[in-house]
């Protein structure tokens, strides 16, 4: 399995399809992202001044998407570390497997779209960091 950096983590534009009616984003699989979805979930009415994430992935890639609202990602994979502020609906952060995220900065009403490369394993989850550098090794 390759070992992903931070630096292979992506900003990624998607297509916006503008309407005096109002604007769409449409996301094809393998043509806006890099891989087929096979799970969708968001995050929502997250309380102020919490994060959510925390872990990393053995296998999982995903797309990460600020659909409302903004928030920070925080990507580390054991060396390198980096922010990326998400605050646009046509735009989102691919991480790769093997990178550990942390969400925060929640503004009021943020909606967090997560599109995920594989359907829920918890075995694929990383959830303490000190487990999370072992694996990195």
């Amino acid at each position: 399995m390759k070992k992903y950096s931070v630096f292979d983590c992506d900003v990624l534009p998607l297509p916006q399809i503008k309407n005096r009616a109002g604007n769409i984003t449409p996301v094809e699989n393998s043509i806006h992202i890099p891989f087929d979805v096979k799970r969708v979930y968001y995050l929502y009415d997250i309380p102020a001044g919490e994060s959510r994430g925390a872990h990393g992935h053995r296998l999982l890639e995903s797309v990460i998407v600020a659909v409302s609202g903004s928030f920070d990602i925080t990507i580390e994979d054991g060396v390198s570390k980096k922010t990326v502020s998400l605050n646009r609906p046509f735009v989102g952060l691919n991480i790769k497997p093997g990178i550990w995220r942390d969400i925060s900065n929640f503004s009021s009403g943020a909606i967090c779209l997560v599109l995920a490369s594989r359907l829920y394993e918890e075995n694929d989850y990383i959830r303490n960091f000190n487990d999370y550098l072992e694996f990195r090794k």
